[in-house]
């Protein structure tokens, strides 16, 4: 804004404003204007649109059948284990990762142990090629996923435990692994 200086008397007088406003209004009203006339523009010459953002679920797409299990499962760190639990808030251990797998829409997978260990659709793998959502199994009668991190699964392990991550070690630790291919 332009100010103007007036003497009066010998004295100088404070600044004041100049009295037009209808220049503010006229420079909004025109640079609202030239905004609009651009954006026009663009769509009329058809300027390609900004590219769309990056989706977050394209990570998961490179997961493997067992990590999205593994993924559901961990869903429910913290439910109870109870024998014969298949969700959707209290596990066995087949019963987790059984609600995972059918959580994902895979029909008619196994629901026990057993089942699981005679299916054509696991393939048993060495242990030393076990890799993050491969099952393994503590001898036949317990089953739990694997994770990322040395000696260590995630299941629903025994009575009086929730639903978590479990450390093996010389005592404790998987006999076989099976891979999941659906």
């Amino acid at each position: 804004m332009l100010s103007v200086i007036t003497h009066h008397a010998g004295r100088h007088a404070a600044p004041r404003r100049a009295g037009r406003p209808w220049l503010v209004v006229l420079t909004v009203v025109l640079v609202v204007v030239a905004l609009g006339t651009a954006l026009l523009l663009g769509m009329v010459t058809g300027s390609p649109p900004p590219p769309a953002p990056a989706r977050a679920t394209l990570a998961a797409s490179t997961e493997t059948l067992g990590e999205r299990i593994l993924d559901k499962a961990e869903t429910r760190t913290g439910d109870w284990y109870v024998y014969g639990g298949a969700g959707p808030s209290v596990f066995d251990c087949s019963g987790l990762v059984y609600w995972a797998a059918t959580q994902l829409g895979l029909r008619n997978f196994p629901r026990d142990t057993y089942e699981m260990e005679h299916s054509s659709r696991l393939e048993y793998i060495p242990l030393s090629q076990a890799r993050r959502g491969d099952l393994m199994f503590y001898g036949s009668g317990h089953v739990e996923m694997d994770t990322i991190w040395y000696h260590q699964t995630f299941g629903a392990q025994t009575w009086g435990t929730r639903v978590g991550w479990h450390r093996w070690g010389s005592y404790w630790q998987p006999t076989f692994a099976m891979r999941v291919r659906w």
